[in-house]
């Protein structure tokens, strides 16, 4: 299953989604993540926590939602990304937001930014482990959308 994974600038939470699920190394998902308007550029910061976290970061960059023709799922991380008209090119995938705060928005020190980091990273794996231990092969486009929407608030109602 392609699973990508949409921010509107496509350099924090989108990549670090994409990051997290590929270090899984679960063979029935591949992540992948753009943006509508992508910045071009990783967010630094994003790319030193995976790194402390032990996650690779050498292939990851910031594109264009343009680049991906063959997805089984997209999941929005950010508000705004998921008020936008997806491409054409996504037909009937299923679509399902997962609001995750921005961390790169933050400005603090460098404690709360790690903080803030960790907070968002720590989220996106209990999200990804909820949804490995899924028998995805099996489930409907509609149980699917159904699964992934209750990770959400399963992981929104644990982490408040």
């Amino acid at each position: 299953m392609n699973i990508l994974f949409i921010c509107t600038h496509n350099r924090c939470r989108s990549i670090l989604c994409e990051a997290i699920t590929n270090d899984f190394n679960d063979p029935r998902i591949k992540a992948y993540s753009a943006g509508s308007q992508p910045a071009g550029v990783v967010h630094p910061l994003s790319l030193k926590y995976l790194a402390a976290r032990g996650i690779a970061t050498n292939n990851l960059r910031s594109q264009s939602w343009d680049d991906f023709a063959d997805i089984d799922i997209a999941i929005t991380v950010c508000d705004s990304a998921a008020g936008e008209s997806c491409p054409l090119w996504l037909g009937n995938s299923p679509k399902v937001h997962w609001g995750l705060s921005d961390p790169s928005k933050l400005e603090g020190s460098e404690s709360e930014l790690e903080a803030a980091f960790n907070t968002c990273i720590d989220s996106i794996q209990a999200r990804i482990k909820a949804l490995l231990a899924l028998d995805i092969e099996s489930l409907s486009k509609t149980d699917l959308i159904a699964a992934l929407k209750q990770i959400h608030q399963d992981v929104n109602g644990s982490a408040s």
